[in-house]
């Protein structure tokens, strides 16, 4: 026995779970995504979406429609006679008439425990505010933004050491795994749904360029939490005194280090810097227009004395 199901998805995050229902034999009618952007060097060929890439790779057809909100629209989805749509960080509004097409229902994973973090960046976010714990959900979807009822939930540990990349890969897995069982028990009719709860409600607003700023009067946690939320994007970074301009330098990864003094001044020779209380050591950066490198490797090139001040 499985599923047909319409498969909607767009980055890297949702490959796992097309894989893995296509692997556990539900039969994909069609894969929609969004249209391919510019890319490659120079921008101008035309990059299909993770997403796409595997959907044509497994054989299966892929839609790329700019709108679903038109009558055809409607009419192509419906044709599919899907059992049951899969939605992961497609990136479009389905309307109502979308969501009621497929039998039994349009099933979203979504990377947060829900309420926290309704909307367009819950790994992002939910580092950044330095949370204990996040996860997997999936739920049936309403024209509310991430309203619907929770069907199943994965738990997972935030450590310090992960950054939105380390969260994202951790994550991506789990959820596909989540999906796969979720669909399996709809598939039996034994799919239970719970409302989600009214307290506890936060958005995790699309992430900013004029966030990225570190602001090092703040304590290091928070200093850390901000940089590793932002790691590899947009990325977090601070400026150093250069020869004429300032040189802009990307944080990807740091770790707690000991030591105090004006937030934003280097307190050692291995890139220890002061924030509002507490200090961070960088482990990984990148120089503005440079790739990116550990913080031994740049110092090599641009050693860094204690007292120099990031900005």
């Amino acid at each position: 026995m499985s599923l047909r199901l319409i498969f909607m998805g767009t980055p890297d995050f949702a490959v796992p779970t097309l894989l893995e229902l296509a692997g556990h034999g539900h039969e994909i009618a069609a894969v929609y995504t969004r249209a391919p952007k510019p890319g490659g060097r120079r921008g101008l060929q035309l990059q299909p979406t993770p997403v796409e890439q595997e959907a044509r790779r497994l054989g299966i057809a892929v839609l790329t429609p700019r709108t679903l909100k038109t009558p055809e629209a409607l009419d192509e989805f419906r044709a599919h006679q899907a059992d049951a749509a899969v939605v992961v960080a497609y990136g479009m509004i389905l309307p109502q008439a979308i969501l009621d097409a497929p039998r039994l229902g349009c099933y979203n994973l979504h990377a947060s425990l829900l309420p926290r973090w309704r909307g367009a960046a819950p790994i992002n976010r939910a580092i950044m505010a330095g949370d204990a714990e996040t996860g997997v959900m999936v739920m049936k979807m309403d024209v509310g933004l991430d309203t619907g009822d929770i069907a199943m939930a994965e738990r997972l540990a935030i450590t310090d050491r992960m950054t939105a990349a380390d969260l994202h890969d951790a994550l991506a897995p789990l959820g596909a795994d989540l999906m796969v069982r979720a669909m399996a028990a709809l598939e039996r009719g034994g799919l239970q749904l719970a409302r989600q709860s009214e307290e506890g409600v936060t958005y995790a607003a699309k992430i900013e360029k004029a966030e990225a700023r570190i602001d090092w009067t703040r304590p290091a946690h928070a200093v850390l939490r901000h940089i590793h939320g932002l790691s590899p994007f947009p990325g977090a970074w601070a400026e150093l005194p250069g020869d004429g301009e300032p040189v802009r330098i990307k944080i990807l990864r740091c770790e707690l280090a000991g030591g105090s003094g004006q937030g934003g001044t280097v307190l050692d020779d291995n890139l220890a810097i002061a924030c509002g209380e507490g200090a961070i050591r960088v482990l990984e950066l990148q120089r503005e227009g440079k790739a990116r490198m550990k913080s031994v490797d740049f110092l090599r090139g641009a050693p860094l004395k204690a007292g120099a001040r990031f900005t």
